[in-house]
């Protein structure tokens, strides 16, 4: 595999990484399949979710795989009225990247970020690299120190 521009971002900060590529299926892009196909915890995959404010501001939720975002609560947590999912068909423009391929890192620009506190208890954590079949695994506390991620409950 070569370099992403999310591995290229952790090189940049001198962070500790390792890169777990996995056999991607076009029909399943779940962080579950992720889990069940790569032998890590759903609980340490964390899904990369792209949202929207009511002035079409970006907004990026990173959760654990088998959770569903509570937009209230990240709406409260980023002090905005009200957020929505992006359309998929806005995901590439705006942050470079593909359905299933959507890393926190290395996205056009550095939009508010949030962390689910449950990140906090793992060891590590895995998120895209960039593309479809490879996940980076890191420590919490180094997505949290890049992105200037703010940890909340952003869960049902």
């Amino acid at each position: 595999m070569k370099k992403t521009n999310a591995c290229r971002i952790l090189d940049k900060h001198k962070i500790e990484y390792e890169v777990i590529e996995y056999e991607v299926d076009e029909s399943d892009l779940s962080a579950l399949h992720v889990a069940e196909v790569s032998g890590i915890n759903i609980k340490q995959i964390f899904k990369t979710l792209v949202c929207i404010d009511e002035k079409n501001q970006p907004l990026v939720a990173c959760i654990p795989g088998d959770d569903e975002l509570d937009l209230k609560a990240l709406a409260k947590v980023a002090n905005r009225k009200k957020c929505v999912m992006i359309p998929q068909k806005d995901l590439l423009k705006l942050t470079g990247y593909i359905r299933g391929g959507c890393s926190p890192f290395g996205m056009k620009k550095l939009y508010p970020t949030f962390l689910h506190v449950s990140a906090s208890e793992q060891e590590f954590i895995c998120v895209s690299a960039g593309i479809r079949g490879a996940q980076i695994k890191l420590s919490p506390k180094a997505l949290v120190q890049i992105l200037q991620a703010k940890q909340e409950n952003l869960i049902f």
